[in-house]
């Protein structure tokens, strides 16, 4: 994918991105020099699944994942982890009520020393 397909991404039609997704698994695929019969039984799913996914078919999302993993390309879907930000501003507050140092233990005079 280039990067002037990547900032058109916005526009494209469902089914343009379907084919584009397409387009990286047969990439891939020959890259690594992998025939669609022996992509397809690795991933344990049928190879005109495989080809139909490679023309820009719709296909499951369990079966792309399966795919993805033989290929070693996982990481494509690391953008969708959701990771929890705290902003400045909240982080500043917190360290801002962090201790800056110990004030000692406070003696109580009600209370009595054990005979112990």
């Amino acid at each position: 994918m280039t990067v002037k397909s990547i900032m058109n991404i916005y526009r494209m039609s469902d089914d343009a991105i379907i084919h584009t997704i397409g387009d990286f698994v047969k990439h891939h695929r020959l890259q690594q020099n992998i025939k669609q019969k022996d992509l397809a039984e690795r991933a344990g799913i049928n190879r005109t699944t495989l080809s139909d996914l490679e023309m820009g078919k719709r296909c499951q999302l369990i079966t792309l994942i399966q795919v993805l993993r033989i290929l070693n390309k996982l990481h494509v879907f690391e953008s969708f982890e959701v990771k929890s930000q705290i902003s400045p501003i909240l982080l500043a507050e917190m360290e801002m009520k962090k201790r800056q140092k110990a004030s000692g233990q406070k003696k109580d005079s009600t209370s009595k020393k054990s005979d112990w």
